[in-house]
């Protein structure tokens, strides 16, 4: 019906549908393009479902999209479906110079170079980004010659020269704002015949030279980029200068100049928001990087689940308070928040909490989490015998523990399921997920008669409860043989003790383990995904039932004479073996056949430099026109 299932995740976590040889929107493999799939049917040779192996591959090029995280293949849980996929490499290629750049702080600042040459031609090219208004961004004297490139407004950039005819200046205008803190692209050029600005994808401004006069562009003092001669500079970030096919290095010459900083701050402006599951942008010199410490996830933008596998009997052990290590340190490592950072750990209380982690699991009852305190209070994550997920607070000032019992549906299905748990105060808020049902939160109350303070929080337990001293009933029951599955994403406030197990960190020494952990990605989601029904398989057989049946006109009823049953028989018999006539007909054409034909070729310009058919083709076209050319036809003989 048009739904993939198969598909790769890229930048952003999103999902993308194409493949390597097609492009953005396009559903489609290299040879779905070319139009020369093994089944003319289908888009990508993998859709043919033969029993020979069949192949699809070729380059992701669109960077917005890369790098490719995950890859989800479907389809597979039935007999004869395999698949195999290979992930290359992401190599990025191209001028280094590109992102040298520098920071202007100050309106007064500017950086300085020796004499531009540009007596007959000057090709200059930048890309620039700011929040003012106006500014100078380069300038180069002479005695009455000059060159001078701004920002003369927010929408307007001038290019000005005098070459000893007069000023002459071209000005650009954009119908939007170009301080916008985005990356703009400026390029200015003049020779003898006619002089020209562009800024971005605007329209080109050009200027033709008189036909009489001077023409050569006389300069002598330094080449100043930035504030000049009491004007007043630029704010912000240039990156990329070259002038007549030089790039300048900005970066070094900022390293040594007041008001001038190396590399381009305000990255994160513009990709923080890749900064996924809570991380923290941080500037770099050439770009920014995602700060993923205070989160349960890692890898470059913060996705990348952490997760392990437990198996029975291993349990973790998180100690919120370590021994030699102050509260002040504590507090500031987890935020737990304290009214007074000096304080014993025993007297640290919570008046709210978050928790959120995955998991997947066969087997129940079992204890997933367990919040121990110096108190009676605990709070704990449980499937209970039937496989529903309870969550359990005793804060004090009730008889029995607070439950809240999930009754969607059996959690210990071996799917990865998510749970949420936020408490303020009173109010509680739960959500818990999986991936073929995504339940909206749902928001309970503590009884009126219980504490809102949890009291004194001792350690956190992962897959088991190694705890002295008295344990709730059911929790002591559920305890044991102890959880098997996979946890991951585990994070508590700020606390990721899963994390903190599997790299060294400064919490590092707060977890305390039993049995050997290993790293998985168990719980990475999207990891299988719905079957299909029965009514849209095509491969699904009821049990009893063949792939081909005929209905006969019985009701239950004998038949009453011989001769009606030996009728029916005799049919029955005549019906089975014409059908496998004409299937053996159709095979025998088939085979017959399958050397013979014609396929079409749509050979693009350029497809003899091309590296390969994609390329030709992709470099041809760039909206992946799949006009065929009739008139082109190869025959194999």
């Amino acid at each position: 019906e048009g739904n993939p299932y198969t598909w790769w995740v890229g930048k952003a976590n999103e999902k993308h549908y194409y493949w390597g040889g097609s492009g953005p929107g396009i559903q489609k493999c290299a040879c779905g393009i070319e139009r020369n799939c093994t089944d003319p049917k289908y888009y990508c040779n993998c859709d043919a479902d033969y029993k020979q192996w069949r192949k699809d591959s070729g380059m992701l090029s669109y960077k917005e999209h890369l790098p490719v995280s995950q890859v989800v293949v479907g389809d597979l849980d039935r007999p004869g479906s395999e698949a195999k996929v290979s992930v290359g490499p992401v190599r990025c290629q191209g001028d280094q110079n590109y992102w040298n750049a520098a920071s202007f702080v100050t309106s007064s600042s500017y950086l300085h170079f020796s004499t531009f040459q540009g007596e007959t031609s000057a090709d200059i090219s930048f890309y620039f980004k700011t929040s003012a208004s106006d500014g100078v961004f380069l300038e180069n004297l002479g005695n009455t010659d000059f060159i001078k490139l701004e920002l003369k407004s927010a929408t307007e950039v001038s290019f000005s020269f005098d070459v000893g005819n007069g000023p002459v200046e071209i000005v650009v205008r954009s119908p939007n704002p170009l301080n916008d803190d985005q990356w703009h692209r400026v390029n200015a050029e003049r020779n003898v015949k006619q002089a020209s600005l562009q800024v971005d994808q605007l329209p080109l401004e050009v200027r033709k030279a008189p036909t009489e006069g001077h023409t050569r562009l006389e300069l002598y003092s330094q080449l100043y980029v930035g504030a000049a001669g009491g004007q007043r500079g630029f704010l912000g970030c240039i990156r990329s200068l070259r002038m007549n096919g030089v790039t300048l290095d900005l970066e070094e010459r900022a390293k040594v100049t007041p008001g001038v900083k190396p590399g381009c701050s305000g990255h994160c402006t513009s990709y923080g928001m890749y900064c996924a599951n809570g991380g923290k942008c941080v500037e770099k010199y050439n770009g920014y990087s995602c700060d993923c410490s205070k989160t349960a996830y890692d890898g470059p933008f913060c996705i990348k689940d952490v997760g392990a596998f437990f198996e029975e009997g291993m349990w973790l052990r998180y100690n919120f308070h370590s021994p030699g290590t102050s509260m002040k340190d504590l507090v500031s490592r987890t935020l737990l928040s304290s009214a007074d950072p000096e304080i014993t750990a025993p007297d640290l209380s919570l008046n709210k909490e978050e928790l959120s982690f995955s998991f997947s699991t066969t087997k129940s009852p079992c204890v997933l989490l367990y919040i121990s305190s110096y108190t009676p209070d605990f709070m704990a994550v449980l499937v209970n015998p039937t496989g529903n997920l309870q969550i359990r607070y005793n804060l004090g000032g009730t008889k029995e523990p607070y439950n809240i019992d999930i009754d969607h549906r059996n959690m210990a299905n071996g799917q990865p399921h998510t749970v949420n748990v936020t408490r303020n105060g009173r109010d509680i808020v739960l959500q818990a997920s999986c991936l073929l049902d995504h339940y909206p939160p749902t928001s309970y109350s503590l009884p009126a008669t219980s504490d809102i303070q949890f009291n004194s929080p001792k350690a956190l337990f992962l897959g088991k409860v190694i705890e002295i001293g008295k344990i709730d009933q059911d929790i002591y029951k559920y305890n044991t043989p102890g959880f098997t599955g996979c946890l991951s994403r585990v994070q508590f406030n700020q606390i990721a003790p899963l994390k903190a197990a599997l790299r060294p960190t400064n919490s590092s020494s707060h977890v305390h383990i039993q049995g050997e952990l290993v790293e998985s990605n168990c719980g990475a989601s999207p990891l299988t995904i719905p079957p299909m029904s029965a009514a849209t398989d095509p491969w699904h057989l009821d049990s009893g039932k063949v792939a081909f049946t005929a209905d006969f006109p019985y009701n239950g009823q004998a038949i009453g004479d011989g001769v009606n049953r030996n009728s029916a028989i005799i049919g029955g018999v005549i019906a089975v073996v014409i059908f496998t006539i004409l299937c053996t007909l159709v095979f025998l054409i088939r085979y017959m056949f399958r050397h013979k034909g014609t396929y079409h070729t749509n050979e693009a310009k350029g497809a003899e430099s091309a590296e390969s058919a994609d390329a030709a083709i992709m470099n041809n076209d760039p909206n992946f026109t799949e006009t065929i050319d009739e008139s082109k036809k190869e025959w194999l003989i």
